[in-house]
């Protein structure tokens, strides 16, 4: 992109460049031991207990019951926002730097709830 100085001074932009935002979430960077961990745990089910588009994170709850999943924006594949009572699937990765807590990764909406899901590309809404 031009910087305002190279802008010819007849330019209708001269001095104002425009920055739009990606609607692309980018995947978040791990270590190569940590990705591989991840990977190589098996694909586990739950529900999406709640998810926050503009807060980019929520929580999914294991089928066979323990505690909540985080689950962050830039793990979620696929071209729907989750929502609530939506069935996933995912893989479990240590979070750092103690490894002593998890997050899912990898995650696939596999049954979605009877609700209108909007794709990432749509506007946000207000809440979600």
């Amino acid at each position: 992109m031009s910087s305002p100085s190279s802008l010819t001074p007849d330019s209708p932009n001269k001095g104002f460049l425009l920055q739009v935002p990606s609607p692309i979430v980018t995947r978040r960077s791990r270590t190569k031991s940590t990705t591989e961990i991840a990977n190589s745990n098996p694909e586990v089910k739950g529900k999406v207990k709640y998810f926050c588009r503009t807060k980019g994170h929520g929580f999914i709850t294991p089928d066979d019951g323990g505690v909540d999943i985080f689950l962050h924006i830039s793990d979620i594949e696929g071209e729907y926002i989750p929502l609530e009572g939506d069935e996933v699937t995912y893989r479990l990765c240590p979070i750092p730097p103690k490894r002593e807590k998890y997050q899912a990764t990898h995650v696939r909406i596999v049954n979605f709830t009877p609700e209108v899901h909007h794709r990432w590309d749509c506007l946000p809404s207000e809440g979600h």
